[in-house]
């Protein structure tokens, strides 16, 4: 099965909306997932017609982060390693640079990856089973993907070093008094409420729109990339200790993981 057979997507008049579709495995993000959602995003840049994005679930998670099931096995080459590192970056980068506004609607569960795709869209949304957090470092791991100017520009410094050095889970109410999501809603309006506001989005001028949505953006991440170059190298370095593979053994074991900082 390919990526692309995961996302659902549907075009209402100048709305398109894309639903991640993994139930069996919570939307579990695979290698091949990153990359059809990628494209997805790019996909954008010459569809006219779309003027407003939503993204969100078919299940009752948004996202439990990558398929940890996937990990273990064959070990490819540094190299290899290393391109594949950098395939959540280029998503959420493609997720920033659409054009047309982006909506997220996050119920459930979204953590780790599945967390990183919601700071990367314009507005959030979530109903009030919504837990949201950065869960790598439970693994023994850095946050990536040049997800990490993100979370400080969405939630500020403090709660953004919160979040990703505790790696627990962050309640709805929580997360939208610190600014991680606009508005918390009852499962049976926000569907409606989400579209109502993306074709609010598709009814205005759409060069304006867009070239303050570009310009915004840029502003606020002058300087990520020149910050964050080097995560998908501190993750490489991460998983050569003991303690991420000491964090993935307790997952898989469902125990408590013993860190030695070794």
């Amino acid at each position: 099965m390919s990526g692309h057979d995961h996302f659902r997507i549907e075009r209402s008049g100048a709305v398109t909306t894309v639903s991640l579709n993994r139930p069996e495995r919570r939307n579990a993000l695979t290698p091949e997932m990153l990359v059809a959602l990628r494209e997805i995003a790019e996909g954008f840049r010459g569809d006219a017609e779309t003027r407003a994005v939503i993204i969100r679930s078919d299940c009752p998670d948004f996202s439990v982060g990558a398929d940890i099931g996937r990990m273990g096995g064959e070990v490819p080459s540094v190299a290899e390693l290393r391109r594949t590192a950098e395939n959540g970056a280029l998503l959420l980068r493609a997720i920033r640079e659409i054009h047309q506004p982006t909506l997220c609607l996050v119920r459930g569960v979204a953590t780790g990856g599945g967390a990183c795709i919601p700071t990367a869209c314009d507005f959030r949304f979530g109903t009030p089973d919504a837990r949201i957090g950065y869960g790598e470092v439970k693994l023994g791991i850095n946050l990536m993907w040049h997800a990490l100017p993100l979370a400080i520009q969405t939630v500020g410094l403090a709660r953004a070093k919160r979040m990703v050095m505790t790696g627990d889970l962050f309640d709805a109410e929580t997360m939208r008094d610190w600014g991680f999501l606009d508005e918390v809603l009852a499962p049976d309006t926000i569907e409606d409420h989400v579209m109502a506001i993306a074709r609010q989005y598709a009814a205005l001028p759409p060069v304006a729109v867009q070239m303050i949505k570009r310009s915004a953006n840029a502003w606020a991440g002058a300087l990520d990339q020149a910050v964050m170059h080097a995560d998908a190298d501190q993750w490489l370095l991460a998983t050569r200790t003991d303690d991420f593979r000491e964090g993935v053994a307790a997952f898989r074991e469902k125990r408590d993981p013993t860190y030695r900082g070794d």
